[in-house]
């Protein structure tokens, strides 16, 4: 005759908790929820995903301007001298990096015109705002999707080079170093 155990409270919290989690996401049910599965992962790391996935069902869809208090606004580009904007950008830097914006792929644009990306795309862009210390926005400075030139050129290892390659038959631009290498933070993608 086996022996059953009996769930330890903290095995009970996590089976509620997901239960609740479930109940909650069943409006927004789709394709990812029903891969989870849930033989292969652990009730907890399960949970997890569940609230990851809430998180961004609930999250408001706003300009990043508008993420922070009072709203970021910036000088005008046009209206500030090169040594300006180098103090502006970095200052801007830092407080997008506050609420965890990261800027990828950033080095192969002088300052101005860095600055002249956050003024213009980045600032107004409207995007869901996750307050969750596991959540990053990573905005691709090179527009990578789009256009692969650039991350080719100054950003892909010769593995990536080859790969693409193979994949695309494309031909490869020269590999060089960027020329304006900033010491950004980086969050892993």
């Amino acid at each position: 005759m086996p022996i059953s155990r009996r769930p330890r409270p903290e095995e009970v919290e996590h089976l509620l908790r997901n239960a609740q989690l479930r109940d909650d996401l069943e409006p927004h049910l789709d394709e990812a929820l029903r891969r989870v599965n849930v033989l292969e992962m652990p009730t907890p790391a399960e949970n997890e995903y569940l609230e990851s996935m809430l998180a961004w069902e609930r999250a408001p869809v706003e300009p990043i301007s508008r993420w922070f208090d009072p709203e970021m606004t910036l000088p005008h580009p046009d209206s500030l001298d090169d040594e300006r904007i180098h103090a502006c950008l970095w200052e801007v830097i830092r407080h997008l990096q506050s609420k965890r914006i990261m800027l990828d792929f950033s080095d192969h644009l002088p300052d101005r015109d860095l600055y002249w990306l956050i003024f213009r795309d980045i600032l107004p862009a409207r995007e869901k705002r996750i307050d969750s210390p596991k959540n990053y926005l990573h905005w691709d400075c090179a527009n990578v999707s789009s256009d692969p030139r650039l991350w080719l050129r100054f950003y892909a290892t010769d593995e990536d080079r080859r790969m693409w390659q193979e994949e695309t038959g494309g031909v490869l631009p020269p590999s060089e170093l960027p020329p304006f290498p900033r010491e950004i933070p980086r969050r892993p993608l």
